[in-house]
């Protein structure tokens, strides 16, 4: 019986480790093997965090799609609602909160107002200010709607206990900040855009 030949010495590292628990090691160990010096620090922070926001944005539309609602039109419903009585504000205070453009804010509050979830009226002393008023039916869709998304997603971070969450929680502002800071630019967008 012939004995299959073994590969010259070297070559067995080229073979991909299926057994790994973790594939973010296997991309950083593949990188330093290709290519010694690269820096790979960055992947065992950065792949994982580009991952979840996909796994958790797909969830979140999910949720979102079995409730009726979609992401913009929550976001411009939590807005105003976490605003308060009288859950009004001007389109743009809507968009500083939002972080989005007043041409989007617009967009929204056009597309939840053709819904009936929100109103538009007149400010008062200044002629060009809007005001956007959520209405009983937005009421009722933002508080049905908020237990949803947020429980699950409570759910979601069930394998870590509130001590590792509160520590991720500040070890995120901090980077999220600092990244910011260093690329001038401090909009919040969903995963993605622009």
């Amino acid at each position: 019986m012939a004995s299959t030949p073994k590969p010259p010495d070297g070559d067995n590292d080229r073979t991909p480790d299926r057994t790994s628990p973790y594939p973010v090691e296997e991309i950083a160990a593949a990188w330093q093997r290709e290519r010694p010096g690269t820096p790979v620090s960055s992947i065992g922070i950065v792949t994982p965090l580009w991952r979840l926001a996909k796994l958790l944005g797909d969830d979140r539309r999910r949720v979102l799609a079995r409730a009726g609602v979609d992401t913009a039109t929550l976001d411009l419903l939590s807005v105003l609602r976490r605003g308060g009585p009288p859950y009004t504000l001007s389109t743009r205070e809507l968009s500083r909160r939002s972080l989005i453009t007043a041409g989007a804010i617009s967009q929204r509050v056009a597309r939840a107002e053709r819904e009936g979830l929100v109103a538009r009226r007149p400010g008062e002393g200044r002629p060009r200010t809007v005001l956007v008023e959520l209405t009983p039916a937005g009421h009722d869709l933002v508080e049905s709607t908020v237990d949803q998304v947020l429980g699950r997603e409570a759910e979601l971070l069930q394998s870590l206990d509130p001590a590792q969450q509160e520590q991720l929680t500040g070890l995120l502002r901090l980077l999220l900040q600092d990244v910011q800071h260093r690329l001038g630019d401090d909009r919040i967008t969903h995963v993605g855009e622009g």
